[in-house]
């Protein structure tokens, strides 16, 4: 279907404000230049219970943690959040608006944190970091207030590709347990060379020439690409990982390797939910505030982490 006329809309502005995609820009521009653009497309972020930061041991120095939580007093499920941003830009900021959403919506301990950033700390260092997370997550549990037995992951993008390189290392590294993986327009191949990875190349859109940027930043060696904690898709098997939920959008270039990998879990015994979003260009799921369907992802993303963390 055409771009959604909403979608379209926030396009044109683009257009007529002459904005340059991110891929040109500075590092500090193109990271300040992301928040602001998702702060202001991502609504007015909800009320929570409290919001806490702490800095943990990390394999690479302190490593920031932000909990999010509900109002409610009892031991509630907890959800680890990984913001997205190419493994270059972002930070919990970024994600601040989802992660309160979420944390009222499905009723959790909801724990964002800002791993380390490429192309200061190439691959696999983000990698490193959100295990860690997990890990000293799954051990404090009792600290958060939550339940070390009911603990989901999610991100979107570069969060959903850390989520699902999460998942794989603490297969097999036997813990922490994941009850869920949600995984949001996630990339999944360093070399993916499909349909949409060719055909969306507006560069007042997400593109093609984005994900090799990001790429670029990430990986220090193209050949560190093969790795399956970097492409998930290359895992040799993906037999025995937490059941998923996979949202992707149609006017995305990681739209069908995040198709595949929900086909290839599914392939492998793993009990997979994937959802396109028609009309609905890349990173809509943090523009709740200016697309309805980012809003409808949200809450979709909800009742599935809702229903799996019971």
């Amino acid at each position: 279907m055409p771009l959604h006329p909403q979608a379209e809309a926030m396009r044109a502005q683009r257009a007529a404000a002459g904005t340059p995609p991110l891929y040109t820009r500075t590092l500090a521009e193109a990271r300040a230049a992301d928040l602001a653009d998702i702060r202001a497309a991502a609504g007015n972020p909800e009320p929570v219970g409290s919001v806490e930061e702490l800095t943990v041991d990390g394999p690479g120095g302190p490593l920031p943690l932000r909990v999010y939580r509900p109002e409610v007093d009892a031991q509630l499920p907890v959800l680890l959040y990984l913001f997205g941003g190419g493994w270059t830009l972002g930070s919990p900021d970024t994600s601040d608006a989802i992660c309160r959403r979420l944390t009222n919506a499905v009723g959790c301990v909801t724990v964002s944190v800002g791993y380390r950033l490429a192309p200061e700390h190439p691959f696999p260092a983000a990698v490193h970091d959100v295990i860690a997370a997990a890990e000293w997550i799954a051990a404090h549990a009792a600290e958060l207030g939550a339940d070390a037995e009911r603990i989901a992951v999610a991100g979107d993008s570069a969060g959903g590709n850390l989520a699902a390189a999460l998942t794989l290392a603490a297969r097999e590294r036997g813990g922490p347990a994941i009850r869920h993986q949600l995984l949001v327009y996630p990339n999944t191949d360093h070399a993916a060379d499909t349909p949409s990875a060719r055909e969306h190349d507006d560069p007042l859109l997400f593109n093609r020439r984005s994900v090799a940027w990001y790429w670029g930043h990430y990986l220090a060696d193209p050949a560190d690409g093969a790795n399956p904690l970097a492409s998930p898709l290359r895992a040799p098997s993906l037999a025995g990982l937490p059941p998923a939920t996979v949202i992707t959008a149609e006017y995305d270039p990681l739209r069908d390797e995040g198709e595949a990998y929900a086909e290839a879990l599914r392939a492998a015994g793993v009990p997979v939910e994937l959802r396109r979003y028609e009309g609905m260009p890349h990173g809509f799921f943090a523009m709740a505030g200016v697309l309805d369907d980012g809003s409808d992802a949200q809450h979709y993303a909800a009742d599935r982490l809702r229903e799996a963390l019971r």
